[in-house]
């Protein structure tokens, strides 16, 4: 008898935009769709149901006892680090007789490369992609006090760069980092840039990537000289739902490769140096009814994502 694949378990950060929500849930069910010989489930860490805990449960009623998680983030911040990695270690206490591995986090890839460039494409009106070299894009990303995770963000942003023939591709972050979007156009315009094409860095829908489209069309109303546009976020694309695919085969494979050289919680950066060694604890997501059975007695289960 062969051994059944181990599951996969979609680790979602959580939003309180209830379509933002919706559209992690219904990826989830169409990975499901497409891949019916694995058992699919997926949970948040924070603000939206199901929590993570709550799909954990879902795969152990259908009889599974291996999966791989992976985190459905585009960066590898706190939660992809630490909350994910500490929840997972609470449910295997949950849960005696589990086994899981973990996947890395989805970005920046080739593939979803590739989205954003349609979508910068779409946001122009399907202009002659021969007539970049006046188009300056502001890539838009969480932002995080992670600064590790915001580097990520930069190497996003000059991959898109090179060989796209843009004028150029700058970066700002919608909360928790400089510069935020305001800002970020500022440089834009004082870099010279009069067609900006403004792309968020976000996987769905939400608070955020709204919140960066409000900020975009209120710059631009004070800036009437500088064309500026909004693009659209990066969707539930056929790229994104191999790209999971391919980090949970990863998982599976054991072929992790988190990025440790500029990890704050192994490595003494400057200003952050109260971080290393730090304890890591499991998320607290108010939907998880057995949250305080096992709540703050993980230390150290940031180890786990490395």
């Amino acid at each position: 008898m062969t051994t059944p694949p181990p599951a996969l378990l979609i680790a979602g950060h959580g939003t309180r935009d209830d379509a933002g929500a919706e559209a992690f849930r219904d990826f989830v069910r169409e990975l499901g769709r497409r891949h019916p010989e694995l058992p699919v489930a997926g949970g948040f860490i924070e603000l939206s149901p199901p929590p993570l805990g709550d799909a954990v449960t879902e795969l152990v009623e259908r009889g599974v006892r291996r999966f791989a998680a992976v985190p459905l983030m585009l960066v590898s911040a706190g939660h992809a680090k630490g909350d994910i990695p500490a929840a997972l270690a609470r449910e295997k206490e949950r849960h005696p007789g589990i086994s899981y591995t973990y996947g890395r986090p989805l970005g920046p890839h080739p593939a979803l490369l590739n989205v954003l460039e349609r979508r910068i494409d779409e946001a122009l009106g399907g202009r002659d992609p021969q007539a970049r070299e006046d188009v300056t894009v502001l890539l838009v990303g969480r932002g995080s006090t992670d600064p590790d995770a915001n580097a990520e963000v930069l190497k996003a942003a000059r991959l898109l760069w090179e060989g796209r023939g843009y004028a150029g591709v700058e970066t700002a972050f919608v909360s928790l980092a400089a510069p935020d979007v305001p800002s970020g156009l500022d440089r834009c315009a004082r870099l010279g840039a009069r067609r900006i094409v403004v792309l968020p860095y976000f996987l769905f829908t939400g608070i955020l990537p709204d919140r960066v489209k409000q900020q975009t069309e209120g710059w631009a109303a004070a800036h009437p000289e500088v064309e500026v546009r909004s693009a659209e976020v990066i969707g539930p694309e056929p790229e994104l739902l191999d790209l999971v695919m391919e980090r949970y085969a990863e998982a599976v494979k054991g072929d992790l490769r988190m990025n440790c050289d500029s990890c704050v919680y192994r490595i003494a950066l400057p200003g952050f140096e109260d971080k290393v060694g730090l304890p890591q604890q499991p998320h607290f997501h108010p939907d998880d009814d057995g949250h305080h059975h096992h709540h703050g007695h993980h230390h150290g289960a940031h180890s786990h994502a490395h």
